[in-house]
């Protein structure tokens, strides 16, 4: 089980499912919405609960995915393609410790010029993992 929450406490949840290892996506629109790259793990959509959603709010960010964040504080929660029965929990919104690790950085293909990524993890250039 994971514990997780937004930075003013408005949105908090629970993961009671298997989580799998972390993605880093560097694509134009995550690093739009985080200012960097951001890590999620993917989890069954039945194994979230959610625990505090007051300042729960979504953005339609493309014409299949939508991008959940607190309202109140601007925290960047989850990512979840329309009509799956997963949901992507971003690792920064959970308590430590997570037992979890990266396993690799997806869409290098659109990173930021201002980094390199050199932790030696596989390196996808879109999203085919």
């Amino acid at each position: 089980m994971h514990e997780g929450s937004c930075l003013c406490g408005s949105v908090a949840f629970v993961v009671e499912g298997e989580m799998a290892p972390p993605l880093a996506c560097h694509c134009h629109q995550c690093r739009k919405q985080s200012g960097h790259h951001f890590a999620a793990s993917e989890t069954p959509r039945a194994g979230l609960r959610m625990m505090r959603e007051d300042g729960m709010a979504w953005y339609k960010a493309s014409d299949f995915a939508s991008r959940g964040f607190c309202s109140r504080c601007g925290s960047t929660l989850f990512w979840s393609r329309d009509g799956s029965a997963s949901i992507h929990v971003l690792m920064g919104s959970l308590d430590a410790p997570t037992g979890l690790s990266l396993a690799a950085h997806m869409w290098t293909s659109e990173k930021g010029d201002y980094y390199d990524i050199d932790d030696g993890l596989p390196q996808i250039e879109g999203d085919d993992i």
